[in-house]
């Protein structure tokens, strides 16, 4: 995956393989601005809006449709053309009423799912690390730059503390309250968010450790009975005996 230095401006050609631009007909592309999610694994909301979902011709109609706020990112009115949407993101379109989540989606690495309105308030989030902040509360720190705070009656016996590194919580947009907290373990569903596997949902039916979760191994199994692995770092778990969100038509059963 590419990596983006600390200039204002970014060449096609070093832009992200899944990036929906044409690189040979234009030198420069939009630069995502810092945010959330990391440069490599984002889109700028100006493409979504004019080369993913063709609501302009021209990146200047698209910026002021950005600018008049018809966007929302996960519940939220997003008016920087650059602000980078990224993995389990949603999308809605204020005028329309229509929703849409990026999520992995196999070779093309990401895909704008259409999802209906009611699932639009929901949101899967990956524990990627916690900490134990002033008072004895936890903070859980999510995949998409987001904090929770977990508040602890008694740091000496902290029983609210049932949180893990590499959980999924589902939570509301935007007020982010949690409505489920699926923990990693056996048999729950996974989807992977890159690599050659991107995208592909199973079962998590093996894991071997290693020195961090990059260099630690899981075997997953596909519906049709496949295994494969990947790793750690590239697992999401989705739900228990189905998803928690809806997925593409075929990527699970």
């Amino acid at each position: 995956m590419a990596r983006m230095g600390g200039q204002r401006r970014l060449k096609a050609l070093a832009a992200p393989r899944f990036w929906p631009i044409l690189r040979k007909e234009y030198k420069w592309t939009v630069k995502p601005r810092p945010g959330p999610h990391p440069a490599e694994f984002s889109l700028p909301l100006l493409l979504i809006v004019r080369n993913v979902l063709g609501y302009a011709k021209t990146g200047r109609e698209a910026r002021k449709l950005i600018a008049e706020g018809h966007f929302k990112i996960d519940g939220r009115v997003r008016k920087d053309y650059k602000y980078p949407v990224g993995l389990f993101d949603v999308i809605e379109i204020v005028d329309t009423g229509e929703a849409y989540r990026f999520i992995p989606y196999p070779v093309k690495f990401f895909k704008l799912h259409p999802i209906p309105k009611e699932e639009a308030s929901l949101k899967p989030v990956r524990i990627n690390n916690k900490t134990t902040v002033s008072g004895g509360h936890i903070q859980l720190n999510l995949h998409d730059g987001r904090n929770i705070l977990i508040r602890v009656k008694d740091p000496r016996n902290p029983v609210e503390d049932v949180y893990k590194t590499m959980d999924t919580l589902l939570i509301t947009l935007p007020d982010q309250e949690i409505k489920d907290h699926i923990k990693f373990e056996m048999d729950t569903l996974a989807i992977i968010t890159a690599g050659r596997n991107v995208g592909r949902v199973g079962r998590l039916v093996g894991l071997q450790r290693g020195w961090g979760r990059t260099r630690s191994i899981v075997t997953i199994e596909d519906q049709n009975g496949n295994r494969f692995q990947t790793s750690l770092e590239y697992v999401f778990i989705i739900g228990r005996d189905k998803p928690v969100i809806s997925l593409p038509e075929g990527a699970w059963a």
